[in-house]
């Protein structure tokens, strides 16, 4: 040690150095070093390699795909997604998925809303032992009740129709919105309801103007999960659906599939497109998802 550099000198390049090493280890121990870079970067490219090769095969002929599945089109053939866009089965599969889906929506958040606000707002007798059966109902997935749900819709004259299928699908959701939702209602300062009550303001009011425009996140999460639950259901369609008219894209699908079994290309070409909308939403809104599910974790 120099007679410049003293002991004070010393301590204090050392406590300079202690924020660096205790940054370093804490970006190391959260993932975010280079070896987490390198999970996370193997980790997406194997999530998203069978979509890209179903995207490579769509644009190549039949032939091909069969002499080497791992090629590159070296003349792209959009006659496959040409001859499926042509064809009326999937435009009409198309319309019945999106009055489904915006049905089972708007099942979803009018009666998992109102539900949500009963079990963290309101004080009520057996409150908890309400949203303990609600949360029973994450449990139990759907495939399990398909035969009683069959026999219920039967009963209630919604065979082959768009509300036959909605219903149960939006049944089935409520769950999982209710767990999504709760937390973040029952974090609005009580203050604020009651300097409503002030105003005039009753239950009603306070959640329509208060509740429902401070739940933004929350809410596109749910409606995207309802959504794309009911964008990808074949089961429960299958049985209440018998018409072809009445299809949704996952039938449509099956039924294009068995008409050209060997023909890959066409049927690449069909799923391809099928999958389309609920990868643009959840391209547009994934970052609304991840705020409204942290949101509610950090609320609750």
């Amino acid at each position: 040690m120099s007679a410049t550099d003293t002991p004070a000198r010393s301590a204090a390049r050392h406590a300079a150095h202690v924020p660096a090493r205790r940054r370093s280890a804490r970006l190391a121990g959260d993932g975010r070093g280079p070896l987490g870079y390198a999970v996370l970067v193997v980790a997406g490219l194997l999530t998203l390699f069978p979509f890209l090769s179903g995207v490579v095969n769509s644009l190549r002929t039949s032939g091909e795909i069969g002499a080497d599945p791992w090629g590159l089109p070296t003349d792209p053939v959009w006659s496959n997604y040409t001859d499926v866009l042509g064809g009326g089965l999937f435009w009409q599969t198309l319309l019945n998925s999106v009055v489904i889906a915006a049905l089972t929506l708007v099942l979803v958040l009018v009666a998992g809303t109102t539900a949500a606000y009963a079990v963290s707002r309101l004080r009520f007798r057996g409150r908890e032992s309400v949203y303990s059966f609600f949360t029973l109902g994450l449990l139990f997935p759907a495939a399990v009740a398909i035969l009683p749900l069959y026999l219920m819709v039967r009963q209630l004259g919604l065979m082959n129709t768009p509300l036959g299928v909605a219903l149960p699908q939006a049944a089935f959701a409520l769950p999982v919105t209710i767990v999504v939702l709760r937390p973040f209602f029952a974090a609005i300062p009580r203050e604020m309801e009651e300097a409503a009550q002030l105003d005039g303001a009753g239950h009603l009011r306070f959640f329509v103007r208060i509740v429902l425009p401070m739940s933004v996140p929350p809410l596109i999460t749910v409606s995207i999960l309802a959504l794309v639950t009911s964008w990808n259901s074949f089961l429960l369609p299958l049985l209440i659906l018998p018409s072809q008219e009445s299809w949704t894209l996952p039938l449509g699908l099956s039924q294009f599939a068995g008409s050209y079994l060997f023909d890959t290309a066409k049927i690449l070409a069909y799923t391809i497109l099928a999958m389309l909308p609920t990868i643009l939403v959840y391209a547009v809104a994934e970052r609304r998802i991840v705020q409204g599910l942290a949101a509610g974790a950090v609320k609750g």
